[in-house]
């Protein structure tokens, strides 16, 4: 690889360190590339990245970032996973660990938080923004249509006492 892409490549990866909301470190030793397909197609619909790079130029891509505390991580061959949503790359990621034990989760990083493996699948665990969103949605509907529900009853049934007051006195 020449410096100049070198060079962008250290760029490309500062930038994604200081902009992703989570990122997933791995070792990947003896993944086929059918299998590392396979999980950049599957992050890719989640919205995440998986990038493989040189640990020498992540490590320069490290420098400045709050993600600093994960260097240590890149050793060996290893790839990372990132995405702006949380829970979704180590999701993905813990997911994938568990169908190809070659697929090894070291850790990450949170914002400013550095994880070990165990943090990252605590946090695979959680459901995602999107399934928070729907849960909290729903919670917000239900009391709505409740409370419709209950005002409208007394109508309804003032509604029908009076239809049956007229129709008693058109039948008589």
């Amino acid at each position: 690889m020449e410096r100049a892409n070198k060079s962008m490549l250290v760029t490309s990866l500062n930038t994604v360190f200081k902009t992703a909301g989570v990122i997933v470190v791995a070792h990947n030793k003896g993944l086929t590339a059918n299998q590392v397909l396979d999980l950049r197609n599957k992050m890719a619909a989640a919205g995440a990245t998986v990038r493989v790079a040189k640990n020498s130029l992540v490590k320069l891509a490290l420098d400045g970032t709050d993600a600093k505390g994960i260097s240590g991580l890149f050793t060996g061959p290893t790839m990372i996973a990132y995405g702006n949503d949380p829970v979704t790359a180590p999701k993905i990621a813990a997911e994938f660990a568990k169908g190809n034990e070659k697929f090894v989760i070291l850790g990450g990083q949170l914002g400013i938080t550095t994880m070990d493996a165990n943090a990252v699948k605590a946090l695979a665990s959680l459901p995602s923004l999107n399934e928070l969103r729907g849960r909290l949605i729903g919670m917000l509907q239900t009391p709505a249509t409740r409370i419709a529900s209950v005002v409208a009853a007394p109508a309804s049934q003032l509604a029908r006492v009076l239809n049956a007051y007229a129709t008693k006195d058109e039948a008589a």
